[in-house]
């Protein structure tokens, strides 16, 4: 009775946010102490297991988030992204455009937030189609199937981040993996898919074309390649430097410092101040301003991740975690597909990747805990089922529909099937892994 209680709470979830349009995070809220209720949770247990919820959760994440923000946003304004973006398509030449712009999308999407990067990358896009010629879609595609793939396999993106807390991960490993599960991704989804969307012919609109920065007042590449990647580098880096050197190393303590997510970030952002910010002739204010706006763009996701937090700590504390692992490790389905297939579900009804992500680690948490399964690669196989199927429920398919000037039909035929290939590669490419290691 109690796995019936907690469909009726996934349910009444997906009715509050999709048809009444309720705030993610107070609906989240709401649906916690509902189902709490209807599993007997005492009400002080209750509401204890909700503040639990949020506290555990932010805990660990705000820092990183918070930091991915403020980096993000820096190397947007400062025209860093710009840069990347000019150096990648010149090296790739016209003929290769559409690589150039799968590389620039999966490189600038790592520090940016996946609506940040879309925004962003939109005036490129439709600069580049005007001034070669080419199919809006051709150019388009394989930018925002890397863009995804970055925001539901990486950390220090919202859901990867939180789903490698909660699963005790490691995060250097978690990201390692990504990239590599994240290549034949955007390369199916992204220029292969692409040569299929010919016939379908949107009108660039010009209203999408921004003022450049001039060249002369860019960061140099070198520059701008380092800072936005520098969490990549020290993350991998110092992963593989500590399975080298073993735990008994005297080096060791100040391995793990350096490799905590947070202090990772920490140390990236006082690197992009000067580089991108002080070096540039940027006073300090303008750039503690830049980073003050960032943390307003990220507020609401904070939000949700901890009201998706509170339910999953109310299931746990409720008890019917562990009866729902012991029924789901009966089923003769392995635990990555598993977990894969519930976040699918999830996303298919709500829309949202970052919610879809946390819903479904809250019910596959008890599997992970009990071992047999790869942490970092349950970590992907979630991620990559949060990106199922876009439609019409979630904002990134309207805001693709819009900015291509697309019919619904054809942004499913496109967007929609593009976000489907880059979930089901990235499901395979995890189970690939899991045979290798």
């Amino acid at each position: 009775m109690s796995i019936a209680f907690v469909i009726l709470s996934i349910g009444l979830l997906v009715f509050l946010i999709t048809y009444l349009k309720v705030n993610s995070f107070i609906a989240f809220l709401l649906v916690s102490i509902f189902s709490g209720i209807l599993l007997g949770l005492p009400l002080p247990d209750l509401a204890k297991s909700i503040q639990k919820g949020l506290g555990d959760t932010l805990g660990s994440l705000v820092t990183i988030i918070v930091l991915g923000a403020m980096l993000g946003k820096l190397v947007a304004s400062s025209g860093a992204a710009q840069q990347i973006s000019g150096s990648l398509i010149k090296f790739f030449g016209e003929k290769h455009i559409s690589w150039g712009l799968m590389v620039t999308g999966f490189v600038i999407g790592i520090p940016l937030f996946y609506n940040v990067g879309f925004v962003l990358m939109i005036p490129l896009i439709f600069a580049l189609v005007q001034r070669y010629k080419l199919n809006p879609l051709m150019a388009g595609v394989p930018m925002m199937a890397s863009l995804s793939v970055a925001h539901g396999y990486l950390p220090p993106h919202p859901s990867p981040a939180a789903l490698v807390a909660q699963f005790g991960a490691n995060m250097g490993l978690t990201l390692s993996y990504g990239i590599l599960v994240s290549i034949p991704a955007i390369i199916l989804a992204g220029p292969l898919f692409a040569k299929t969307l010919g016939h379908i012919q949107p009108k660039a609109s010009k209203s999408f074309v921004t003022q450049e920065i001039p060249a002369d007042e860019l960061p140099s590449m070198t520059s701008s390649f380092l800072t936005a990647l520098l969490p990549v580098f020290l993350l991998v880096c110092t992963t593989a430097l500590d399975i080298q050197l073993g735990k008994d190393s005297p080096a060791s303590p100040i391995l793990h410092l350096i490799a905590d997510p947070a202090m990772v970030m920490l140390i990236a952002i006082c690197f992009a101040t000067y580089t991108l910010g002080l070096r540039l002739g940027k006073s300090m204010e303008s750039v503690m301003s830049i980073y003050g706006d960032a943390v307003k763009d990220v507020a609401m996701i904070l939000l949700i991740i901890a009201g998706a937090g509170t339910f999953k700590e109310v299931l746990l504390a409720s008890g019917v975690s562990k009866e729902i692992a012991g029924h789901l490790g009966n089923l003769p389905i392995p635990p990555l597909v598993l977990g894969w297939l519930m976040a699918a579900i999830i996303r298919v009804c709500i829309g949202s990747a970052t919610i879809a992500g946390l819903t479904a680690a809250g019910m596959i948490l008890p599997i992970v805990s009990a071992g047999g399964v790869n942490p970092n690669l349950m970590v992907l196989s979630i991620g990559a089922g949060s990106l199922m199927f876009s439609h019409v429920n979630d904002t990134g398919f309207w805001m693709f529909k819009e900015y291509f000037n697309l019919s619904v039909k054809e942004t499913i035929r496109s967007w929609s099937l593009m976000e489907t290939i880059v979930s089901i590669t990235g499901l395979l490419g995890v189970l690939v892994l899991n045979q290798i290691l």
